[in-house]
C-alpha cells in the first residue's frame, strides 16, 4: 500500500507519521514538506492513502488533493489541518476524512476506518518482507503456519518471483540435500496442503499457482518490497542494507544477491 503524508512543518509531520504508523505498524509512510515532491512521487508510485494539510508555504492542501486525483481517481483523501474554513470544500473533493489537529492516534483510527475506497485495507491483504530475517503479514499479522517449514516453503517461492518449482527443485533447497526419498516427498505434500490450507482461510488462495508436480506464486497477488525493488521503488531502493531472508541459508545464493 502506498501512503503519503504531506506537511510543511517538520514536527506536525513527524507527529502524523507516528500517529499513521501506530495504526499501520507494517507500512511504509512517504513524508514530504514539499508539495512538488509528493506529487512527483505519487506520478511515480500511486497513491491508496494520502494524509494532507491545507495550508502550506508552497502552495495548499486543496489544490494537491485535486492534482493527486488526477492521478489517481481512487485514492482515499484524509485533511489534516488547524483550519475549520475549509471543511466544505474539503469534502465537495469526496474526501475520506476531515481531522483536526493536533492529530491523535484514535483520530487516524478513526479516519482509516471510514475511507471512502475501502479496498487498501480489505481482507486478507498479504504483506511480505524480505529485506533482513523473511516475515509474511495478513493484514498486518503475521501468518501462522501448522509447520514451520511452510513459512520457508513460502520464503522459496516469494524469492522465485512466479516461477513454478518442481519438488525435487524445492527439496534441495530447503532440506539442502538430495534425498528425494518418499518421507521427504510426503513431508512436502504437508507443507503445500498447509500453504494451501492456510491462505485458503485467510481468503487468499489467489497467491498459490498450482501445477501437476510444480508449485509457484502469483507475484501480483502480494505486497513485496523485493518485488518493489526489482520494480526500482525510489522508496524501497535504499532500504535494502545488504540482509536478504537472513535466516534461510539458501537465501544467500539467490538470484536477487546476483542481479541486485
Amino acid at each position: 500500500m502506498n501512503i503519503i503524508a504531506v506537511d510543511d512543518e517538520k514536527l506536525s509531520l513527524e507527529a502524523l507519521v507516528s500517529a499513521i504508523k501506530e495504526n499501520l505498524p507494517n507500512e511504509t509512510i512517504n513524508a514530504f514538506r514539499k508539495m512538488t515532491d509528493a506529487e512527483v512521487f505519487v506520478g511515480r508510485n500511486g497513491c491508496d492513502i494520502a494524509f494532507l494539510d491545507i495550508e502550506m508555504r508552497d502552495g495548499d492542501g486543496i489544490t494537491l488533493a485535486k492534482n493527486i486525483q488526477t492521478m489517481n481517481p481512487k485514492v482515499n483523501i484524509v485533511f489534516v489541518t488547524g483550519y475549520g474554513d475549509f471543511t466544505g470544500e474539503a469534502f465537495s473533493l469526496y474526501a475520506s476524512a476531515y481531522i483536526m489537529k493536533p492529530v491523535t492516534t484514535e483520530k487516524i483510527k478513526k479516519a482509516l476506518e471510514t475511507l471512502r475506497y475501502g479496498q487498501v485495507l480489505e481482507s486478507g491483504q498479504i504483506k511480505a518482507v524480505t529485506f533482513g530475517n523473511f516475515e509474511v503479514y495478513c493484514n498486518g499479522e503475521p501468518i501462522k503456519f501448522k509447520y514451520k517449514k511452510t513459512k520457508e516453503l513460502l520464503a522459496y517461492l516469494i524469492d522465485r518471483r512466479g516461477a513454478l518449482c518442481t519438488n525435487n527443485e524445492i527439496i534441495a533447497v530447503i532440506w539442502e540435500d538430495d534425498d528425494f526419498g518418499t518421507d521427504r516427498q510426503d513431508y512436502l505434500k504437508k507443507l503445500r496442503q498447509d500453504l494451501t490450507k492456510t491462505l485458503s482461510e485467510l481468503g487468499r488462495e489467489d497467491v498459490v499457482v498450482r501445477q501437476r508436480g510444480q508449485i509457484g506464486i502469483n507475484p501480483k497477488s502480494i505486497e513485496c518490497d523485493y518485488f518493489k525493488y526489482l520494480e526500482g521503488d525510489s522508496t524501497i531502493l535504499n532500504s535494502y542494507q545488504g540482509e536478504y531472508m537472513s535466516q534461510y541459508s539458501w537465501a544467500e545464493y539467490s538470484i536477487f544477491k546476483k542481479i541486485k
